[in-house]
């Protein structure tokens, strides 16, 4: 047990109470036996004891996008710039001593031939954001774009090399990988004989597996050792350290240090998880080679047993390798750790579990017992019982690839204090929604956002919103969006010269993004007349615009649709429309059951678009699929204003019979006292007045 540490504070009087001897029980869960059973089933989720999840980290990742962009030698230093401050730094200018703390000046110094980017930036006017010469922070805004694609090209090499994996966005320069079901798939490739159970084993599928083979984990990056030499540096903490950069000292026990500075441990302590993980990593070294011939990026990762000790082993050996931590080598592995510096154990909770039990380490927090924990911080507290012990339930859970929401913001370094001081930035920030949306649309076109928000705040104060349906546009371009933000800006803000308070920060978003219904998709193309040929008027032009009614859409004249007369009570779908046969009429036309009517489609409707320079017959043959798909968005929006036309003649119809008759009575006319002379004392009062009426 550790000694206390020494303080000029008396030591608490509950210091020792809830105490117990830390021992290797602290661990019990660590080398469980896995049976038939737990290799042929496929849902046991988290508690599975075959799990393998790995995080993979890229290597100074925006530093890493500028000098691939730029194409310059990887082994330069270079320091990504944002106005005056360092937001990454490479590994070849760590070597200076130069941090993200650092400011420009500072770093140059320590590094004259230090090679600065800075951050794109959206200015008004642009469109998109671009490399400008000395950005002013006072008219530009911090653009991210170029990082956010990059990472999206990472995650998509992670899922083509991993079929049957599940991959977790962590954020833009990593993710959870969870290698189980892909590792069980090649465990029983590689090792057959484990898909059947022996007929003389004696527990059936509940039998353990059979001894695992030897591992060698010769090039599968560094092993973390079972038993670290006692001058083994503590492990790294969640921002971002490196325990394994020194040279370690000795041999560890019951084994030797690699070249890569992992440990060959003894075949003899090898268990089935062990074979997963040396899968997992064979997995994760070609994912990774992938990404640097692909994209020219490093990466690193960690594999073990869940996502916080997979998080955790990420950062042991940095840059451009993986790092293995088998269930075995956990409890030495964490009892240094600071256990402050574990993910949700800095704030409060972290100081107030220290000034409680005036410990600093993982190891000294082993002691404690759970009823103790649980009384003196809550039932809650047992995740913190569990993850100091390495153990965490959380799953891998893929994102969804459509975000429900955008959002561009600017903290203004100079308070807005005239309303006509919005203009600019609401521009500004326009540029960046619609270049995401675009881009968003391009892989998924039927992408749309129902609200487009205006957000202010005036220092912490709560935000003040105003928001508006975001309608369809075939082209969403900066004034778009602007013009439907200055009428917000003028609802929220008014036009007055100076404002009663200053703005400090100003947000515009997109709220409600979803995918549309197969008949929206296209509807503006089938809304939207197509333009004739010169000097032929359209065939099915209305003569004349009629007023709209109240109760029926206003349709553009290729929206008209063409009905045929009323059909024979004993031949309902007879029309008198000329076509090829059965099957034209099912792609150009349907019978609506309630007016038993054939309703065809508009020819321009249903004609994709095709070169006039085409083909005969090869362009036929090559619009067909295209024909067959507008055609069915064409039938299905078509059919939503037919039945809108039949629900009007319905609401109109109802309202005409059902509504209540009422007389109203002019003001300006006094009442008739008349009827009032002949009533009879006795008449029964309001109700008889009711029964007669």
């Amino acid at each position: 047990m550790s000694t206390p540490r020494t303080s000029s504070r008396p030591v608490s009087k509950s210091y020792w109470k809830g105490k117990e001897k830390a021992n290797q029980n602290a661990f019990d869960d660590l080398n469980p036996t896995i049976t038939y059973r737990h290799l042929l089933s496929n849902n046991l989720g988290v508690r599975d004891p075959l799990r393998v999840i790995a995080l993979c980290d890229s290597d100074a990742f925006y530093a890493a996008c500028e000098q691939v962009r730029l194409g310059i030698d990887p082994a330069l230093p270079l320091v990504v710039q944002q106005w005056d401050s360092l937001i990454a730094v490479n590994y070849p200018a760590r070597k200076y001593g130069i941090s993200r703390m650092d400011k420009i000046r500072d770093a140059k110094q320590r590094c004259p031939e230090l090679v600065v980017v800075h951050v794109a930036t959206y200015k008004e006017g642009e469109a998109e954001p671009g490399y400008w010469e000395n950005p002013d922070t006072l008219t530009h805004k911090v653009s991210l774009d170029h990082y956010r694609r990059e990472s999206m090209k990472v995650i998509q090499l992670f899922k083509d090399g991993l079929p049957n994996g599940e991959v977790e966005k962590a954020s833009i320069d990593e993710a959870f990988i969870d290698f189980t079901r892909p590792v069980r798939e090649e465990l029983l490739k590689r090792y057959p004989y484990l898909a059947t159970v022996p007929p003389d084993a004696p527990g059936g599928l509940d039998s353990p597996l059979p001894p695992p083979p030897p591992i060698s984990w010769n090039e599968l990056g560094a092993v973390v050792p079972v038993h670290p030499p006692k001058d083994t540096p503590a492990p790294p903490d969640s921002a971002g350290g490196t325990a394994a950069e020194d040279e370690s000292k000795g041999e560890a026990e019951n084994g030797t240090r690699d070249e890569d500075g992992g440990v060959q441990e003894d075949d003899a302590l090898s268990t089935w998880h062990d074979v997963a993980l040396s899968i997992a990593a064979e997995i994760m070294l070609r994912i990774r080679e992938d990404i640097r011939a692909k994209l020219g990026y490093t990466t690193s990762a960690g594999l073990a047993r869940n996502k916080f000790l997979a998080k955790l082993t990420a950062s042991y050996k940095k840059p451009m390798n993986q790092t293995i931590l088998r269930n075995a080598a956990i409890p030495n592995y964490l009892r240094p750790l600071p256990f402050q510096k574990i993910r949700f154990l800095g704030g409060k909770l972290g100081k107030a579990l220290a000034e409680e039990y005036d410990v600093s380490t993982v190891g000294d927090l082993l002691t404690i017992s759970l009823d103790e924990m649980q009384r003196k911080f809550g039932e809650e507290s047992i995740w913190v019982y569990e993850i100091l012990r390495g153990i965490d339930r959380s799953e891998v859970k893929e994102k969804t690839a459509v975000n429900k929401s955008m959002l561009a913001s600017k903290n203004l370094p100079q308070p807005i204090t005239k309303a006509t001081q919005g203009h600019h930035w609401i521009r500004v920030l326009a540029a960046e929604l619609a270049l995401r949306l675009n881009e968003a649309r391009d892989a998924n076109p039927a992408l749309w956002p129902k609200t487009i928000v205006l957000h202010i705040r005036q220092g912490y104060d709560a935000f003040k919103s105003k928001q508006t349906p975001f309608p369809f546009v075939k082209n969403v371009t900066v004034d778009v969006i602007a013009s439907f933000c200055d009428k917000l800006w003028k609802e929220l803000i008014g036009t007055n010269g100076s404002l009663p308070f200053k703005i400090s920060n100003v947000q515009l978003s997109f709220s409600g993004i979803g995918t549309m219904e197969a008949g929206q998709r296209t509807i503006e193309g089938f809304l939207t007349s197509r333009p004739s040929p010169e000097g032929q008027p359209e065939a099915n032009a209305p003569i004349a615009q009629k007023p709209p009614s109240t109760l029926k859409r206003k349709r553009s004249p290729s929206s008209t649709i063409r009905k045929s007369p009323p059909p024979s009570p004993s031949r309902a779908s007879v029309t008198s429309q000329p076509r090829s046969g059965a099957k034209e009429q099912e792609r150009s036309s349907f019978v609506c059951e309630k007016c038993r009517r054939r309703i065809w489609l508009n020819d321009t409707d249903a004609a994709p678009d095709v070169d006039a320079d085409g083909d005969g017959d090869g362009g036929q043959d090559s619009t067909r699929a295209l024909d067959d798909a507008i055609r069915a968005d064409a039938l299905a929006v078509l059919r939503l204003e037919h039945a809108d036309f039949h629900f009007a003649q319905e609401l109109a119809a109802s309202a005409d019979t059902d509504a209540p008759r009422r007389i109203i009575r002019p003001p300006d006319r006094p009442a008739s006292t008349a009827n009032s002379k002949k009533q009879k004392s006795g008449d029964g009062g309001i109700a008889k007045f009711f029964s007669k009426r």
